[in-house]
């Protein structure tokens, strides 16, 4: 999500930049901030059909299985990095008034037509051309960093674009992202990792000049400061929803797209001291973007780190070292599943193998393996727990197990088959079992339970935003019913999708598309949430349209590697 900075509107343009664009093909600097990138003029957007519609019992069997095949086009442009997005004007953005579906209002819910003119009106363009999405166009409160376009915020979107056949949006945001991954980053002149994908960028338009300006933020501006593990892992997963919605296999294989790929991969696969094959990350590092308590091995990183490898290996030619990036993808992969399958994931006779742990255990026939307290498993999981159903819980690491619950790790790994059939089933079990502790009165809980009293404190050092049952501890978003409805569908319960759909539609536009809602049930509106969040509003549209066309399931869903069944055994290492 976004994190706050200043909104610097009232400062000119003549101020904040020194330089106007001169000829499309040069290249021109704002002091040693910012960078002016050029486009050829602008292309008209292709016509769009009428979306296609059908029964929510559709066969799954008809989804279109995957097919990547590529092809070479042009070098990435070299830039220079900026050194802060603050002290700079705000962006200007243009849209489309009427939504571009032909849905007819009187055989469809009113409420998408209504969405789709919101998300038009939401679309950033650079040089004529869409770009992206700011993450929400709310007139009534200050912009802060709501004006720009971020990676995570964009995905629901860019889904929709897709589903409804209007793919240039999307291929146009994922060459800006990409552009920007060559950009120099540095923090406090700590330089990041080369393959970082930017949290968010921001175009800055000059109707004067007749120039525009993207600005990139690596977590430089963001609170915390912490700069985004999430943004890379959807780039991947974007570029193969591209691929396989339009059959456009030629952008995958550019050679700045596989280079940029290999650029993620270098970064996330790298070896050091690490014994796990999950991925060490800090807090604030993703959707989760406060101090929450999930630092060390979130699910939400690991799941995403899981799918973005398997759609990496789809898309990955074996020239130019990708060949040797397929192999380790293949390791990672296994280790990965059967770490997660094996560690993370809690149900009845889980928790009670852990309830009778014993502790101190030593050498490779432990059975407690990282030390876990028993007494550390806190009272409410006892009573959360059904006997049938279970989840992939938020952390694992030495001596602690974080049970908490987060959906969209859960949901991904669904998606991603990073959950075995059976856990699958499992996961929407709990869901069911558990509906008015995690869907409520308004899908969907991000996690549960809620942080309280000292915990909250101390986790989340006093956040005032993230109070018990807000935000991210334990606050309801509406975008995520975009992911509840594919696992839904994926897992053939498209009726637990609709109930859901439903609690959506009976308020969301009529409370103005907030981005979060407080409380147990998810009954208030967030006290600091936007209206008209971006996201709210393309992840009912993904939602509604899958429920239509559950056919939109093949550009998100993934199908399970049978390679991965086999068990692993332990390393030669261990035996002398």
């Amino acid at each position: 999500m976004s994190s706050d900075m200043p909104d610097v509107t009232s400062l000119s343009l003549d101020a904040a930049l020194h330089v106007s664009f001169m000829d499309v093909d040069e290249r021109c600097t704002v002091g040693h901030d910012a960078v002016l990138l050029h486009d050829n003029s602008p292309r008209q957007l292709s016509n769009i059909d009428q979306t296609h519609t059908a029964s929510d019992e559709r066969a799954l069997n008809e989804l279109v299985a995957p097919a990547i095949s590529l092809r070479p086009l042009r070098q990435i442009e070299t830039v220079k990095s900026s050194e802060c997005l603050e002290g700079m004007a705000s962006p200007s953005f243009r849209s489309v008034g009427t939504p571009r579906t032909g849905l007819n209002s009187s055989d469809h819910h009113p409420m998408l037509v209504e969405a789709w003119e919101n998300l038009r009106k939401s679309l950033v363009y650079f040089r004529g051309k869409p770009v992206g999405t700011i993450a929400a166009v709310d007139s009534t409160q200050e912009a802060l960093n709501y004006n720009q376009v971020f990676v995570r915020d964009f995905v629901p979107s860019a889904f929709a674009f897709l589903m409804n056949r209007e793919p240039e949006v999307v291929k146009n945001f994922l060459l800006k992202a990409l552009r920007l991954q060559a950009w120099e980053k540095r923090i406090d002149c700590f330089t990041l990792g080369e393959g970082a994908m930017p949290a968010s960028f921001k175009v800055l338009h000059d109707p004067v000049r007749k120039s525009d300006t993207m600005i990139a933020d690596f977590g430089e501006s963001a609170i915390g400061r912490v700069a985004p593990v999430d943004s890379g892992f959807w780039w991947i997963i974007i570029l193969r929803a591209y691929t396989k919605s339009t059959g456009d296999h030629s952008l995958a294989d550019k050679p700045d797209c596989q280079r940029g790929m290999r650029l993620i991969l270098t970064l996330c696969l790298a070896e050091g001291f690490d014994t796990f094959p999950t991925l060490l990350c800090a807090d604030g590092c993703s959707m989760i973007d406060r101090r929450m308590g999930i630092y060390g091995y979130p699910i939400e990183i690991q799941a995403l780190f899981f799918m973005a490898l398997k759609c990496a290996k789809l898309m990955l030619k074996p020239e130019a070292g990708g060949k040797e990036f397929i192999e380790r993808i293949d390791k990672r992969l296994h280790a990965l599943s059967y770490h997660i399958r094996s560690y993370f994931w809690l149900d009845f006779q889980k928790v009670n193998k852990i309830y009778r742990y014993k502790t101190e255990e030593y050498s490779h026939t432990a059975v407690n393996k990282f030390n876990v307290i028993p007494d550390s498993i806190p009272d409410w999981v006892f009573d959360f727990m059904p006997t049938r159903g279970g989840y992939f819980i938020g952390n694992v690491s030495p001596a602690r197990m974080d049970f908490r619950w987060f959906l969209l790790g859960n949901c991904v790994a669904v998606l991603s088959s990073l959950a075995t059939p059976e856990q699958s089933s499992a996961i929407m079990d709990l869901i069911e079992e558990r509906w008015m502790d995690l869907v409520g009165e308004m899908p969907l809980k991000i996690s549960y339970p809620a942080l309280e009293g000292h915990e909250w404190k101390i986790v989340t050092g006093c956040d005032p935003k993230n109070t018990r049952w807000s935000y991210h501890n334990g606050g309801s978003w509406p975008v995520l019913i975009w992911l509840l409805t594919s696992a839904c569908i994926k897992t053939g319960r498209p009726q637990m999708a609709r109930k859901a759909l439903e609690l959506v539609e009976s308020r969301l536009s009529k409370d103005g598309w907030p981005e979060y809602y407080d409380g147990k049930l998810g009954r208030y509106i967030g006290k600091q949430a936007r209206k008209f969040q971006t996201w709210s509003i393309s992840g009912y549209l993904v939602a509604k349209m899958m429920m239509d066309d559950p056919s939109h399931l093949g550009m998100i869903s993934l199908d399970e590697d049978k390679k991965m069944k086999t068990h692993l055994s332990r390393s030669a290492s261990c035996t002398f």
